[in-house]
């Protein structure tokens, strides 16, 4: 058995101590708890090493790749429209737009800017990013990047999926909220808030 076993835990507190070795590792090494090697040390007229409380470092965050139209495509989603001004300056979609449960994306140059689900129904959802409420935040800022972008470079075009409702366990799952969320999560969707974490 080395010398250090052999000793009071008191004693092997303070050798550990005048090897160097922080506080917090000798109670961990010893087992014991930290304010009793603290006491140990003060006690015995040493320094203890405060305990360091480390921050946890969140992992940094991967990037994650666009979402290229092809992808949407491949995956059963179909152009639906396209962005544009009325005569009035307001945003409105040069067709008429689906009126079921689904998803849609905003398409500029082969990529998409930004999924969302329309749960009340495609063309009522899309209605109101043309004409947001008072207190209709992302309405509002959805309604503000449309316009910016079709004042700087020409069309945003929209394309939409009807994924149908599953079942998990005898569970409901709701297939378009499901597909929003799994698309936001592994893509970069420069417009998606939710898609930057």
């Amino acid at each position: 058995m080395d010398a250090i076993h052999e000793m009071t835990t008191s004693a092997r507190i303070r050798a550990l101590a005048s090897e160097g070795m922080a506080t917090a590792e000798i109670a961990r090494q010893l087992g014991i708890r930290y304010q009793h090697a603290y006491k140990v040390l003060k006690a015995g007229g040493l320094s203890p090493t405060p305990m360091v409380r480390q921050k946890r470092v969140a992992p940094s965050p991967t990037t994650k790749p666009p979402l290229p139209l092809s992808v949407l495509t491949e995956g059963g989603f179909a152009p639906a429209g396209r962005w544009m001004f009325s005569p009035t300056e307001e945003l409105i979609v040069d067709i008429p737009l689906p009126k079921w449960v689904g998803v849609y994306a905003f398409v500029k140059d082969g990529y998409a800017l930004y999924v969302g689900v329309a749960t009340m129904g495609i063309s009522k959802r899309l209605y109101f990013y043309g004409r947001p409420g008072i207190s209709q935040r992302t309405s509002k800022r959805l309604n503000g990047l449309i316009k910016g972008e079709l004042l700087a470079s020409g069309s945003i075009d929209i394309y939409v999926a009807i994924p149908p409702d599953l079942e998990w366990n005898g569970l409901p799952i709701h297939g378009s909220a499901g597909l929003e969320l799994g698309l936001i999560k592994k893509y970069a969707l420069p417009w998606n808030m939710r898609s930057a974490g």
